[in-house]
């Protein structure tokens, strides 16, 4: 039966976490025995519970007459309107909640499904439709476009440039490779970002929105990460608060970081009226929306003081964690300025040992000798290798743990 699915999706291995999450729970039972039991660093996903506010509505949405009738694609207009006041209020965005936002469920099939209405799929690799993508950059990227029959075109993020490539470079490089800059749609940037922890200026949003203009391509802003932040002067920004940005941008935000909502599938596009209803058409003929109690919560939490004060707690608390790891990785070794200290996200962005041949043999050590779970920073694209990410969200004490095992089995940077 497998021959009977698209050339595309035979091609594609399962996602990389999946598969790390995978190999650790295997290995479980040994690691455990040697006192090893494998400590979760791999996937981006805090393990403190969601707001007790959240809940809290969710419960009492529960019982709202007609909540469990199906919602529509595009959002109630409750929650769209929540989101129009919290663009509002925190990037000082101005949104049209009925025709600039739309619902979705979390970020990840949001861009998915969005990158699926923009290309047009074509098998020979040269005619395919372009998006430019960061390297390293969030795994799914590049499948999303493969699968829909488009190419991921790598913008190279390295600390030489710091982690904010030129575009104009970039196609430079892409014609070099004999490809046609006019079949390039889109870019995607992503700031903070996966897995680099990285922050770009305010200039640099101005940039990436007049090159756009210039070229007349979409500009697609993946702001999952921009409130886990720890300097309340170095806000990340949104791309919107550009001026003329809504003429090629979307954004998409994710309940999930900033609220520990993972499991929720909460979130929204906005931007481009044009683009964001382009979206709609197709989602609508692929789901029925989300649950209305879910929106009802999440639309609650948006705006309160307790989902504020829960952001705040939150991310002094990764910045603990993050010292953790970075005092202790010093300590073995590992030469971490303070300027390569990420400013924002849960991740740490680090350089492999040289005694290892790749990223992949030093987490596939980790793992099997220390049952630390990391991610090898191919995972991320052809830049990342010689790196390694760890996402800081476990327990502070499991954090410490991670560096006395480290050191207890050897893994010392020189």
């Amino acid at each position: 039966m497998e021959n009977l699915f698209n050339d595309s999706v035979k091609s594609l291995e399962t996602y990389i976490m999946f598969r790390i999450k995978q190999k650790a729970a295997e290995l479980a039972p040994g690691l455990a025995k040697r006192g090893r039991a494998p400590i979760a660093m791999a996937m981006g996903a805090p393990v403190v519970p969601p707001p007790d506010f959240v809940i809290q509505k969710l419960t009492e949405a529960l019982s709202i007459p007609d909540i469990h009738t199906y919602s529509t694609p595009r959002g109630e207009s409750f929650y769209l309107e929540a989101v129009a006041k919290r663009m509002k209020n925190r990037f000082g965005v101005d949104l049209n909640p009925q025709k600039e936002i739309f619902s979705l469920i979390g970020s990840k099939e949001g861009l998915a499904n969005f990158i699926r209405a923009l290309i047009n799929p074509q098998k020979q690799e040269k005619e395919k439709d372009i998006i430019l993508i960061p390297d390293p950059g969030y795994a799914s990227y590049k499948e999303m476009i493969k699968t829909n029959g488009g190419l991921g075109y790598p913008m190279p993020l390295v600390k030489e440039n710091s982690y904010m490539p030129d575009f104009d470079t970039v196609i430079e490089n892409l014609k070099r490779d004999g490809y046609d800059e006019k079949k390039v749609k889109a870019v995607i940037i992503n700031y903070p970002g996966n897995p680099t922890g990285a922050v770009c200026t305010y200039e640099y949003l101005e940039k990436a929105v007049e090159f756009c203009k210039r070229k007349g391509i979409l500009l697609i802003s993946d702001a999952a990460y921009c409130d886990i932040y720890f300097n309340e002067r170095e806000k990340p920004h949104s791309v919107l608060e550009i001026d003329d940005a809504k003429d090629v941008a979307v954004e998409f935000f994710s309940f999930s970081k900033p609220y520990s909502m993972t499991g929720w599938r909460l979130g929204w596009i906005c931007g481009n009226e044009a683009a964001v209803n382009a979206f709609g058409k197709l989602k609508s003929t692929i789901d029925s929306g989300i649950f209305k109690a879910i929106q009802k919560a999440g639309a609650g939490i948006l705006n309160s003081k307790e989902g504020d004060e829960y952001i705040k707690k939150a991310c002094k608390g990764f910045k603990t964690k993050q010292m953790i790891l970075i005092n202790g990785l010093r300590e073995l070794g590992w030469k971490i300025e303070e300027s390569d200290i990420p400013k924002a996200s849960f991740y740490l962005w680090l350089p492999v040992p040289e005694r290892f041949s790749s990223s992949k043999e030093f987490t596939d050590a980790l793992l099997e000798k220390s049952g630390i779970v990391a991610v090898p920073g191919i995972a991320f694209g052809d830049n990342g290798e010689g790196m390694f990410r760890v996402s800081a969200v476990s327990t502070d004490e499991k954090l410490q743990e991670c560096i006395d095992r480290m050191k207890a089995d050897g893994f010392y940077f020189e």
